[in-house]
């Protein structure tokens, strides 16, 4: 039984705690949404199980949605974009900001954060780098490519033909019982549920960002339905209580030990689990929505912090697990990390008022998380820190030195060594501190 919200810890507001001004702003906002579920004539496969073997999906159980928010001081404007997906591969948002150059969109402005969905677009047939046609591993579609390329193109520029001054608010909740760390290894697991009501002037709502750490992996390979998974219930439910035309849009965490804990009596049935996983957490997100107040003047800054990654390589467990799930030998292994793994990447940072998403390109471990929240907190004084997992392209798992040398799953599909995890959290420090001040945004106009 869920306790009553009047019973747990909410935090909510837009309160200033640094002792140097940051640079507020009345911001424009506009939302877009486009359907991404490819048609089934087309013969799209799913992402997240390579036991599927590249079968085209047989059928859409439900549809798969990205959406877009611009957010706009006058002077500067950023895109999020949610996507019900797997994940994107390197070279997908470079070909977006090319397509979007000719309307100012430069790489620091876009931030891209799918779900992580496993019943949605597979990842690597949309990478026009993956040449290698292997069934286990995904198999390249150009014409996906080009659709999926088309849509997300399509939601950014829609949704800057509809800006309108919006107040922003952020809260967050401490739930338990919903998820579960699920490496014997370690023990962290995230609690923070965090909202964003971004809404019109006359206080009608027009979007709600939603950040919660978990797998969606209710569903397994041998469902082979296009679905977004809890993620996409959980969206639809929260969208239907809120009402007034609201976009929920979800982005995951660090969840790259996290796994989510079904809903009691959800039986056996993959989709139902699913359903009643979404379909609750939205009824607490709605009780968290209706506390948070928004305001006009917040704080709006962004940075993009480029790192070198580690040498790419494998780890001596990966043969037996993501080898083996993937059909890849070492010497094939050897020939697709460089064309598939790139050597460098970036950290993207957006901060509207008290919440500050730091994105990270890939799966990240939740204690990893933490410590960059926490960072991210005492440098900014912003309230409510948050990860952004897998922003923008998946380079792999991101595990703590120790718990790489531990092995296991997660491990085997990191392929950067040890030193990934420190290299990837340094980097977030970096962009973090790249964040602009009221007083530096002067100074740069003089």
């Amino acid at each position: 039984m869920m306790k009553p919200l009047r019973c747990l810890a909410v935090v909510v507001g837009i309160v200033a705690l640094l002792d140097t001004p940051t640079a507020a702003a009345e911001l424009s906002a506009g939302v877009a949404r486009v359907d991404l579920t490819p048609p089934l004539e087309m013969g799209a496969t799913l992402g997240g199980y390579g036991e599927r073997m590249s079968r085209p999906a047989t059928g859409v159980h439900d549809r798969i949605w990205a959406k877009a928010l611009v957010v706009s001081d006058g002077e500067r404007k950023y895109v999020v974009v949610t996507a019900d997906v797997l994940g994107f591969p390197p070279p997908l948002k470079p070909a977006l900001v090319e397509r979007l150059a000719d309307a100012g969109w430069t790489a620091e402005q876009v931030l891209l954060l799918p779900s992580h969905s496993h019943t949605s677009i597979e990842m690597n047939a949309i990478h026009p780098g993956n040449t290698f046609g292997l069934a286990p591993l995904g198999i390249y579609m150009p014409e996906l490519y080009e659709l999926t390329l088309d849509r997300l193109e399509q939601v950014v520029r829609e949704a800057a033909q509809a800006l309108e001054p919006v107040s922003v608010g952020t809260g967050r909740l401490a739930i338990e019982g919903w998820n579960r760390n699920r490496r014997r290894t370690a023990q962290y697991a995230e609690r923070d549920l965090t909202l964003t009501r971004v809404d019109r002037l006359d206080g009608r709502p027009l979007a709600v960002l939603v950040n919660w750490t978990a797998h969606p992996t209710f569903m397994s390979g041998e469902d082979m339905e296009f679905s977004a998974g809890w993620p996409g219930h959980l969206q639809r439910t929260l969208e239907a209580l809120i009402g007034e035309g609201v976009s929920v849009m979800y982005y995951n965490g660090a969840e790259g030990d996290q796994s989510p804990i079904a809903r009691v009596d959800s039986g056996e049935s993959h989709w139902e689990r699913a359903e009643r996983y979404g379909r609750e957490l939205a009824i607490v997100c709605n009780g968290l929505y209706v506390e948070v107040t928004s305001e006009r003047d917040v704080t709006f800054e962004y940075a993009l912090q480029s790192f070198a990654a580690p040498p790419r390589g494998w780890h001596p467990d990966f043969m037996q697990t993501g080898g083996a799930e993937y059909g890849l030998s070492e010497k094939l292994l050897a020939e697709l990390l460089p064309r598939l793994m790139p050597g460098e990447s970036t950290i993207p940072v957006l901060r509207l008022g008290d919440l500050v998403i730091v994105g990270v390109p890939g799966e990240m471990a939740a204690s990893l998380g933490r410590e960059i929240k926490t960072y991210t907190a005492g440098v900014t004084g912003a309230r409510f820190p948050v990860i952004g997992g897998l922003a923008n392209e998946w380079i792999s798992y991101i595990l703590p030195e120790d718990e790489y040398e531990a092995g296991g799953y997660e491990a085997s599909v990191s392929f950067y060594g040890a030193s990934l995890g420190p290299t990837v959290v340094a980097a977030a420090k970096q962009a973090v501190s790249e964040l602009t001040t009221e007083a530096q945004r002067a100074q740069r106009k003089e």
